[in-house]
C-alpha cells in the first residue's frame, strides 16, 4: 500500500471513532500547554459549551501531567537542566453523546497495578462519594513518594459524567501499558 495511502487510511480510521485531537510522543510541560491551548482553540471554533469545554481542558492536562509523571518511557536532562520528556499518547474525540479524552502510556507494572486499584475503587463511587472521598484526600498529607496522582485520579473521576474506564495490558520485564478514559 503506498504510504499516502496508508497514512489516510489512518486518518479515516481515527475520525470515524469521533477522535478531533490526538498526540503521541514525548511531552513536556511546555508542550502540554502548547497542546492544551490548540484544544481549547479547536473546541472554541466548534462553538463547544465553555462548562464543557473546561472540564475536558481540565481532564486532559490531567491525564497529560500523569504521563509526564509516570511514564516509564522518558528522557531526562543532564544533571542540573531542568528538562524532561515522558512519552505517551493522549486523544480528545466526541461519540453520540459525550467527549471523551484517552491518555496511555508505558508504566513500570507494579505502579499500574496500584493505579488499576485505585481507580477501582473509585469506579464502584457515586459522584457524592468521589466528592466527600476528594476533600478527605485535600485534607491529608501527601504520600510518602507521591507525585501527586491520588488528588488526579480523583479529580478526572469527579469531572467524568460517566464512570471512568480504564485498563492495564502487561508487556513482561515489569512493565505495562496503562490506558484510562474519562467521558464528558
Amino acid at each position: 500500500m503506498p504510504m499516502a495511502s496508508e497514512y489516510f487510511d489512518f486518518h479515516q480510521r481515527m475520525l470515524g471513532q469521533g477522535v478531533i485531537f490526538s498526540f503521541v510522543g514525548y511531552v513536556s510541560e511546555g508542550i502540554l500547554f502548547s497542546l492544551g491551548e490548540a484544544l481549547k482553540q479547536k473546541m472554541r471554533l466548534e462553538a463547544t459549551d465553555a462548562n464543557v469545554t473546561k472540564r475536558v481542558f481540565s481532564i486532559f492536562v490531567e491525564q497529560v501531567q500523569n504521563i509526564i509523571r509516570y511514564s516509564a518511557e522518558r528522557i531526562e536532562a543532564e544533571s542540573g537542566l531542568p528538562s524532561e520528556m515522558s512519552s505517551g499518547m493522549i486523544t480528545v474525540g466526541h461519540d453520540e453523546t459525550h467527549f471523551f479524552v484517552v491518555c496511555g502510556n508505558i508504566v513500570r507494572r507494579a505502579e499500574g497495578e496500584e493505579l488499576q486499584r485505585r481507580l477501582a475503587q473509585l469506579a464502584v463511587m457515586d459522584p457524592d462519594s468521589i466528592k466527600a472521598y476528594y476533600r478527605e484526600k485535600l485534607r491529608e498529607p501527601s504520600e510518602e513518594n507521591s507525585r501527586g496522582a491520588s488528588i488526579g485520579l480523583i479529580e478526572i473521576a469527579r469531572r467524568s459524567t460517566r464512570p471512568i474506564e480504564f485498563g492495564l495490558t502487561d508487556l513482561g520485564d515489569e512493565r505495562a501499558f496503562f490506558c484510562l478514559k474519562a467521558f464528558i
